[in-house]
This record gives structure tokens, C-alpha cells and sequence, in this order.
């Protein structure tokens, strides 16, 4: 495998999961109280919790796409 493909894969790697997470934020925004509807089926959360538990969820996948995709993808570009 060469580095111009791993440098591929890791762009659409990130591409990829930054749509994940816009897709995400979207679904959190326009559509939270569906969203809510269908968690408090399984979990008695406040509403409060809910949303603490999807803004870290957001973060932490943010975080895993900073660490996993980009930052290789960096280093890979400054290489060669």
C-alpha cells in the first residue's frame, strides 16, 4: 500500500464521519423531541441528561475523527 492511498483512505475516512456528524447535529437540532421519544422508550432520562449525553457524544466523535482521521492524515502529508 502506498502513502498516497493510506492519505486517501484517511481524507475519506474524515469526510465520511464529519457527514456522520453532520448528519448527527442535524438530526439533534431539527428533530431533538423525536429523537427524545424514541431514547425515553428504553432510559427515563430528563431532558436536561439527554442533551448533556448527545453534546458529549458529539464531542468525544469529534474528538475520535480528530485523533483517528485527520491527524494521521496530517502527518502523512507533511512526510511526503
Amino acid at each position: 500500500m502506498t502513502l498516497e492511498t493510506i492519505r486517501a483512505f484517511l481524507a475519506w475516512c474524515a469526510l465520511i464521519n464529519y457527514a456522520v456528524l453532520l448528519v448527527w447535529f442535524l438530526f439533534f437540532v431539527f428533530a431533538r423531541d423525536w429523537m427524545r421519544k424514541l431514547h425515553t422508550r428504553w432510559f427515563k432520562l430528563p431532558v436536561a441528561h439527554f442533551d448533556a449525553i448527545h453534546y458529549a457524544g458529539m464531542g468525544l466523535y469529534k474528538l475520535g475523527i480528530f485523533l483517528f482521521s485527520l491527524v494521521p492524515y496530517i502527518a502523512l502529508r507533511i512526510i511526503g
